[in-house]
């Protein structure tokens, strides 16, 4: 595919990954430790978002599929699984993750292709941090009462598991890792358009020989995952995706003792004060908006800088901006890949026109995008009004929207001006100041000198509309525990 040029004077030699992987053309649901053909016997395709073209075909699950799924992850919590000692449990998870490091180029190779993300990212950090997930929770499986002392706990049982299509094998290990820990089974739909690794996985899975029906993976739509959320013998819903259906699964279940976490949408504040290192911060600034696309829910979506130094500050963005390599996702050098669906680029389109209508001043890098595929170039707003849509509402894309203040009550305002609280940033070199303003954010994650970090020792999760509860850290784990003094 053709690149952009780095600089005016030469550009990087293609470098694309050519390890071959092994992905099947037709995948059945996960049930029992079995393959298992859809009850109604339909499949569904899913495709390399950088090409169009078709990877293979997934189960289409349906409430039957959910049923029997259920009934295997219930039958092992009863069984097997729910009688082995923690030290033991600890054990095949110990194995998962040694195994997903033994396979991790070929998990990101397939995450890469199903996903449209840059392999070094797919490479770098999304694997590597998935068996991280599963070696820290591991470590806790037998030290449970360590971990919650004077308390009396016990698993909740079986834990429905929905994940969505930014981060899928990440998400899937964030997710099964606490909950084997605790001692739960699990019935896991990955998003509908990027199945493969959480079906590779359950190949892992397989291999590590953990007991059959411990981890049940059911693919399929919206469908699937409601089925999951309202089936009665299902004790805990854990959710990552959008805002407006996590209402839904809240509502689904108000009536019901079953447990929840929900981690949702998000619209960061990313704050530049003007004695912040302003070559760090630029990096910052592009880590926190174009990784992923832009795809991530604590993204740092609005970036607002102190007057005094937005000059230099967007001159140095836009000059980085221009160094961007979008392109072929597979290829080593490439720094923003595909967008992950035609509806998402349409989505995203949408908004950047919304952003042109209020009165934004766009920038685009020039850049040859690919023919085939769905592509969008890192965007970034200036002149952007508080009210903007832009402003105010998720994209999920490669679309910054910068808005300057001049005091930090102002920004702090700013910045909490939103129906979310998922994450921020706070680049200044005072560290009393650093921390005035990060205490008075309303995000429950903000990063200091530094952006969109992560670590399964630390709790993740959101705020008003970007959810509750958290995922990772003592306070995932707790999460998939009944506690009581």
């Amino acid at each position: 595919m053709p690149k952009k040029k780095s600089s005016p004077d030469w550009t990087y030699a293609a470098a694309p990954e050519t390890t071959p992987v092994n992905i099947a053309k037709r995948y059945d649901h996960f049930i029992g430790g079995q393959w298992t053909a859809p009850k109604e016997g339909k499949y569904f395709a899913t495709s390399n978002p950088a090409t169009g073209k078709k990877l293979a075909e997934v189960a289409q699950g349906s409430q039957a599929d959910v049923d029997a799924a259920v009934q295997a992850a219930r039958a092992a919590y009863n069984g097997s699984w729910g009688k082995m000692s923690a030290r033991e449990r600890g054990k095949y998870i110990y194995r998962i993750a040694r195994l997903i490091q033994e396979r991790a180029r070929e998990f990101a190779i397939i995450e890469t292709m199903d996903g449209g993300k840059p392999i070094r990212e797919s490479r770098d950090i999304d694997i590597p941090l998935a068996a991280n997930h599963f070696f820290y929770h591991a470590g806790w499986a037998d030290k449970l009462d360590y971990a919650f002392p004077n308390q009396k706990i016990s698993p909740l049982g079986v834990a429905g598991q929905i994940i969505p299509w930014n981060f899928p094998f990440l998400m899937a290990a964030w997710k099964i890792a606490p909950a084997l820990a605790t001692g739960n089974t699990v019935v896991l739909k990955p998003a509908e358009t990027t199945p493969l690794t959480a079906l590779k996985l359950a190949e892992l899975i397989a291999d590590a020989g953990l007991p059959d029906g411990v981890v049940n993976i059911v693919t399929g739509a919206g469908e699937t995952g409601a089925a999951i959320v309202n089936h009665p013998d299902v004790d805990k819903v854990a959710f990552t995706g959008s805002t407006a259906v996590g209402k839904q699964i809240q509502q689904a279940i108000a009536n019901t003792e079953k447990k929840l976490t929900l981690e949702l949408g998000g619209k960061a504040a990313n704050i530049i004060l003007e004695d912040g290192a302003i070559d760090q911060a630029v990096e910052g600034i592009v880590n926190g908006i174009y990784f992923n696309q832009g795809h991530v829910c604590c993204a740092g979506s609005r970036l607002f800088v102190q007057e005094t130094v937005v000059d230099e500050v967007m001159w140095k963005l836009k000059r980085r901006m221009d160094s961007l390599i979008v392109g072929d996702p597979l290829d080593k050098n490439t720094d923003v890949g595909a967008i992950n669906s035609k509806a998402q680029l349409k989505t995203i389109k949408k908004y950047i026109q919304a952003g042109i209508n209020d009165g934004g001043e766009i920038y685009q890098p020039e850049c040859q995008l690919p023919e085939k595929g769905n592509w969008c170039p890192p965007t970034v707003f200036t002149n952007v009004a508080q009210s903007s849509l832009i402003a105010q509402e998720e994209i999920f894309g490669p679309v910054l929207a910068v808005q300057t203040f001049r005091t930090v009550p102002e920004v702090i305002e700013k910045a909490n001006n939103t129906p979310y609280g998922l994450s921020a940033g706070v680049w200044c070199d005072k560290g009393s100041r650093l921390f005035q303003i990060t205490s008075n954010l309303q995000a429950g994650v903000v990063w200091g000198n530094t952006f969109n970090q992560f670590d399964p020792t630390s709790p993740f999760g959101g705020f008003k509309e970007s959810g509750h509860g958290r995922e990772g850290g003592l306070h995932g784990l707790a999460a998939y525990l009944n506690t009581s003094l």
